[in-house]
């Protein structure tokens, strides 16, 4: 059994049913017509699934806009439609639902992945390859700190949407509270919890960072263990993630929940979600992304609030991670040419509706940085002012692109953040036992590369 087999036997193998029976079908039909053709016409009728997390119906009205005016402008002008289909966040982050619906064959024709789980789907047969929908001057248009994680031999297999680096935010009103102003904004961790301890009352926690379990928190974890110094692998593909920067990294996370100044529970959505947390006054501080902007500007337009650098360990150097979403489309969908020239079209084409598009989801539908140079140009005093311009100015250019790991990888480092920050368990023991558990997969890797 081959390694995308194991991952999703049931689509690999009905997939090869397909393409056989397709093979075998592409003579000469009823009428004179092929077979294939005729496959082409029904395909047409049918509209392709498009799995997301924004609209419709998604909490925030300006993505909700920007998704229905791009699938709107597709329809418009091409045979093939494509129809929307909201899944909630909690549930195509966290949940098993998109993984599920793969594995039994009713995966959507496009969605949606961050980095964190490319290798999930690339290894298991999923992804198309988009390269052949992209011209040389687009593709060059993305940095390659920004597009190599979505890419294996120099195929492209995904096209970025944004860049989200991380970053803190602060309630201006809990700091004037405490007797606190933007001067005594922290520059290190032991600053951080000192100031989270003054911003912590019976009612609100000083700090938050993300406690529930899934890719996300392993995203908003990394800039951690960077900071120090450390990785989770070796140039040659062994285990690193038993060195002291691992150590700090997960103490200083239970350090934040043991001293009382972080919450356990997190409100609402989740980590991410600024409005249930920050705007509610249920935290001070809270780690989260650039598309905090958005949320706050579109459901919290008279809450103040500041933004800073993440902090840095003793000795340490400045590091944010930037993730972001991507269109990608399934190799094995209803019709799989067209869901590809969707994603290269709507993100990935050199027409200025194209570069615009992206530019207007980072600027007016998200806050985002635009993963394009041309739609960096676009956007013009978009990403020199306000809060995103604060973001390009002083935290972006610390961005190191959010890894992509296969799903084992995540787990064990996922284990090791639960264990420490909310299990109470010894940092060192764990990022030991976790390192040996990733050398023991390590060892029998084989699928695309892990970055």
């Amino acid at each position: 059994m081959s390694d995308r087999e194991k991952v999703f036997p049931t689509l690999t193998r009905r997939g090869l049913l397909k393409g056989g029976a397709a093979v075998a079908g592409g003579v000469v039909g009823l009428g004179g017509f092929p077979y294939i053709n005729r496959f082409a016409v029904r395909a047409q009728e049918t509209p392709l699934k498009f799995w997301q997390f924004y609209a419709p119906g998604g909490p925030v009205a300006s993505q909700v806009a920007w998704f229905e005016k791009t699938v709107a402008d597709w329809n418009d002008s091409h045979p093939q439609k494509i129809e929307l289909e909201f899944i909630p966040n909690s549930e195509y982050i966290s949940g098993p639902k998109l993984a599920t619906a793969f594995a039994s064959g009713e995966g959507p024709d496009i969605f949606i992945i961050s980095p964190g789980d490319f290798l999930r789907y690339y290894n298991g047969g999923v992804l198309k390859d988009l390269t052949p929908f992209i011209d040389d001057k687009a593709k060059a248009d993305f940095p390659e700190s920004v597009i190599a994680n979505r890419m294996v031999d120099g195929k492209i297999f995904g096209i970025p949407m944004e860049v989200e680096p991380m970053a803190m935010y602060y309630s201006v009103k809990a700091f004037e509270e405490a007797g606190l102003n933007e001067n005594d904004v922290p520059k290190t961790w032991e600053a951080l919890l000192e100031v989270a301890k003054k911003l912590t009352t019976p009612e609100r926690f000083g700090v938050m960072f993300e406690t529930q379990p899934g890719y996300y928190q392993n995203f908003t974890w990394y800039p951690f263990l960077w900071q120090g110094g450390g990785e989770f692998q070796t140039a040659d593909g062994k285990s690193s993630f038993d060195s002291p920067a691992t150590v700090q990294a997960l103490k200083f996370w239970q350090d934040a929940i043991n001293s009382g100044v972080a919450p356990r529970q997190i409100m609402g959505a989740g980590g991410h979600d600024t409005i249930a947390n920050l705007a509610s006054g249920y935290v001070a501080m809270q780690n989260v992304g650039i598309w905090g902007i958005s949320q706050l500007q579109s459901n919290a337009k008279d809450f103040q609030y500041g933004v800073f650098r993440l902090p840095t360990p003793p000795n340490g150097k400045y590091v944010t991670v930037g993730g972001g979403w991507a269109f990608v489309a399934n190799a094995n969908g209803h019709n799989s040419d067209a869901a590809g020239e969707f994603c290269a079209w709507a993100l990935a084409s050199m027409d200025q509706g194209s570069v615009d598009r992206v530019a207007n989801w980072c600027t007016k539908g998200k806050s985002d940085m635009p993963p394009r140079n041309s739609a960096l140009k676009s956007g013009g005093g978009a990403f020199s002012t306000g809060m995103i311009g604060k973001f390009a100015e002083e935290i972006h250019p610390g961005t190191r692109a959010e890894p992509r790991v296969p799903p084992e990888v995540y787990k064990i480092i996922s284990d090791a953040i639960q264990q420490t920050q909310l299990g109470g368990a010894d940092p060192q023991a764990t990022a030991t036992a976790a390192s040996q558990q990733l050398d023991a997969f390590l060892t029998s890797y084989q699928g695309a590369p892990i970055l």
